[in-house]
């Protein structure tokens, strides 16, 4: 079952490298590229789908492997990071109904963006999403989690910010980016811990710590839940992922609807028994779980369009996860993400249909939430949870790009000897002669432009002179001469009397 475990996510890795190189060979254009696009990707999809129902197949009929060791990834000294696998009834049974949604939404995605610009693009990032989704649920050990959990999250970049035209969808595409990158240093954080403490990141090692006592237990969860809070969108995290509906209705059905958003609800599952170790984390994913599922029912209620219903819907839904895990009802967890991934998938694939069926306003929000003014408008203003998110990360991170970009522009680059960008774009407009650009800046620019001018001055006076100039003269007696060298050493007389005279002086 190994290799065939291996080449789930492989596939629709390799689909995605497929349409790239479609797109960058220029063929990717007109309706008539369409259909190869869209093969690869539900082709690919399509063959996860029957591998992983022949491993549920062999599971159930043998038993489950458990846990599948392929080969080693990586070496050095004492470091391994192998190629494993989860083959329990967590991973299988997960990865079959996410793969199946993905296949599902794919097909409905080749008529839902038929004839956009982006219709290639799209189904690269969705391939993209598909292995790394596939490698989050099916990886043995945390190493090769975190690889599936990147690809995951440079995918839901690519398609929040689809519309690349619109300055919103890309903002909110960098909102999101930025916001999980936090989680990310938490995913982190808990690999290097468990390494050190445990010297392995295979997920049976780091999920029974039992040698590990309550403090460095607690340390080490920590690290996977904040991750865990910022993929899934918990409180404080939680507003980036209504702004990540910017995508195509698909991307919004099977990543924040049905699949990427339980990504940190199955990673805490499959940390049950660390988790169990640390009840003051599972206090704090209780209490976290259970605020986002406040937040997300009364912001629902403020809401006006289907989809971004829905999302609050997703957000009370996944925080219900959160608190059964908790409390402790990993199995209450495992149930109710199962049953949400496969209704709430349908419901996002059906919300443009809504729009067209529902003909009345949005309804009034409820009686009770009329009668308290202020807590009606936090839920409008969605608790003030995104302009705190903006402040605290988006314009730190603007804002170090900007002081990035003035240092490449004002220091390196004249240090290097490059123009700077204020004259290149004056030079454009006002069209300067070549003697007014080229000229050297800094040290090495001034070193180059010094060595420029030297061989320039060489090249007019010795070699570019009419007739020739001295130097070409020169090389050319020195050609002639050779020749004749040459052809001497050509005779058998002269042959000979060379090759005595080397043996002489060798003797």
């Amino acid at each position: 079952m190994n290799w065939l475990l291996a080449l789930v996510p492989l596939l629709p890795l390799l689909a995605a490298a497929a349409i790239a190189v479609h797109i960058l060979s220029g063929r990717a254009q007109g309706d008539d590229a369409e259909p190869v696009t869209a093969r690869l990707a539900t082709g690919a999809t399509g063959l996860s789908v029957l591998l992983l129902l022949i491993a549920d197949g062999l599971a159930l009929a043998t038993g489950t492997p458990g846990h599948l060791h392929l080969a080693d990834w990586f070496a050095s000294g004492s470091l391994r990071i192998p190629i494993s696998f989860s083959a329990d009834a967590l991973a299988l049974s997960l990865a079959s109904l996410a793969c199946l949604l993905l296949f599902l939404t794919q097909r409905f995605a080749v008529n839902y963006l038929h004839r956009e610009a982006g219709f290639h693009r799209f189904f690269l990032g969705l391939s993209l999403f598909a292995s790394g989704m596939l490698l989050i649920l099916l990886a043995g050990n945390a190493a090769l989690a975190f690889v599936g959990w990147e690809l995951a999250g440079l995918s839901s970049w690519m398609l929040i910010g689809y519309a690349q035209d619109r300055p919103v969808a890309t903002g909110n595409a960098l909102r999101a980016f930025v916001i999980n990158r936090i989680g990310d240093a938490g995913f982190i954080l808990g690999i290097g811990l468990a390494w050190i403490w445990l010297g392995s990141m295979e997920w049976p090692a780091v999920g029974e710590a039992g040698r590990l006592d309550t403090l460095n237990a607690a340390l080490l969860a920590l690290g996977f839940v904040l991750a865990a809070l910022a993929k899934s969108a918990q409180v404080p995290f939680a507003p980036w992922i209504a702004r990540a509906l910017e995508g195509p209705t698909p991307s919004s059905a099977i990543f924040y609807g049905a699949v990427m958003v339980h990504a940190g609800v199955y990673l805490l599952l499959r940390l049950e028994p660390l988790l169990l170790q640390s009840p003051a984390v599972l206090v704090l994913i209780a209490l976290l779980g259970g605020l986002t599922a406040v937040y997300g029912w009364l912001a629902g209620y403020a809401q006006t369009d289907v989809k971004s219903g829905l999302m609050f819907a997703t957000t009370t839904q996944v925080g219900l996860m959160f608190l059964w895990i908790g409390l402790g009802l990993f199995p209450l967890a495992a149930w109710h993400l199962a049953l949400h991934a496969m209704f709430r998938a349908w419901q996002f694939l059906a919300s443009p249909s809504y729009m067209h069926m529902v003909r009345n306003a949005a309804p009034p929000p409820p009686a009770w939430l009329g009668r308290c003014p202020g807590l009606y408008r936090a839920a409008l203003q969605r608790f003030w949870l995104e302009p705190l998110a903006d402040w605290l990360l988006l314009r730190p991170t603007r804002s170090l790009a900007r002081d990035v970009r003035d240092l490449d522009d004002r220091v390196l680059s004249r240090l290097v000897g490059l123009p700077d960008q204020v004259k290149v774009a004056a030079f454009s407009e006002r069209r300067e002669t070549e003697a007014d650009v080229i000229r050297g800046h800094g040290l090495a620019g001034g070193a180059m432009a010094w060595l420029a001018g030297h061989l320039h001055r060489f090249e007019e006076r010795l070699v570019l002179q009419p007739g020739g100039g001295v130097f070409t003269v020169f090389l050319k007696r020195l050609g002639e001469l050779l020749r004749g060298v040459e052809g001497l050493l050509e005779r058998p007389r002269y042959l000979l009397l060379l090759i005595m005279a080397t043996l002489v002086v060798i003797l």
